[in-house]
């Protein structure tokens, strides 16, 4: 649950400052009548982004007992390629970020309308909510905690929204640059135990060596549906059993990812949007 909803967190509040600075330049620049086709945009994007989850489910449980592994640890990959990447992109462009789509805004309504703003504002989510999807899953099949992946998740989304509508109302106010800091040290390690998930997926079937080679064997001590079993095993992937592999994976992707990510100053995000509003 906890890493599932640090996934939610996160990605929709970053969706949340999207549909924000949009709506916030529309009121300003009076032009409230393409916010409809913003929401328009930002439902298809919502819908596209579940499909994306549910699909992933609904081939994993159709694949034999031989090809799901090799599924798994693909999309585990994947979803920490576009996690890590994700992570690096806000820092690199939350000062632009407002500025971004602004611009964007103005080229799609002088090249297409309201049509073609709704376009811009669904792919302007469904990175955020595609993303979400992919890692979800990733990290809800490295568990196999589904139900309370899944609450995990909605709880994060609708932390996110809540935050969302308070920066637009302008009643709520917090440091974002210190925000996507902390969570993104935090996903880091997120990203590690599922990426470790996936080399795992593919010793079972032996693709990597080392299965049998086991590191670290706490099984006598951290004890399966224990508090602290569930938040090691939810938030950092920490099983009872781990390979000499998955150690070696996850030590080396969380050095090198976290000394990248902490080595230059944070860039501050967007504060446009923490402005009065005038709707």
């Amino acid at each position: 649950m906890l890493g599932n909803f640090l996934i939610g967190l996160r990605e929709g509040l970053e969706a949340a400052l999207v549909v924000s600075i949009l709506i916030t330049y529309l009121v300003r620049t009076n032009r409230q009548h393409l916010i409809k086709a913003v929401w328009r945009g930002v439902v298809v994007a919502a819908a596209v982004s579940a499909i994306v989850g549910i699909t992933l489910q609904l081939v994993s449980a159709e694949l034999s007992d031989k090809i799901e592994p090799i599924f798994a640890g693909v999309i585990s990959i994947l979803a920490v390629v576009f996690v890590t990447w994700m992570i690096f992109w806000m820092k690199r462009s939350a000062r632009s970020m407002s500025g971004e789509l602004r611009s964007a805004l103005d080229r799609a309504e002088l090249s297409g309308g309201a049509t073609a703003v709704a376009v811009m504002a669904f792919l302007a989510v469904a990175r955020e909510g595609v993303e979400t999807a992919i890692f979800y899953w990733a990290a809800a099949h490295s568990t196999s905690h589904a139900l309370t992946s899944f609450i995990g998740l909605s709880l994060g989304l609708g932390a996110a929204v809540v935050l969302g509508v308070g920066f637009y109302k302008s009643t709520l106010k917090i440091n974002l640059g210190t925000f996507f800091k902390i969570t993104g040290v935090l996903l880091v390690f997120v990203a590690a135990g599922v990426l470790a998930a996936g080399i795992h997926e593919f010793q079972e079937i032996g693709w990597l060596p080392g299965v049998d080679s086991i590191a670290v064997d706490i099984s006598s001590m951290l004890h399966t549906g224990t508090t602290v079993a569930v938040v090691l095993e939810g938030l950092l992937n920490i099983t009872p059993t781990i390979t000499t592999l998955q150690v070696l994976v996850w030590v080396t992707y969380s050095v090198i990812v976290l000394w990248l990510f902490l080595r230059t100053e944070q860039v501050t995000a967007p504060t446009e949007i923490a402005e009065p509003s005038q709707v």
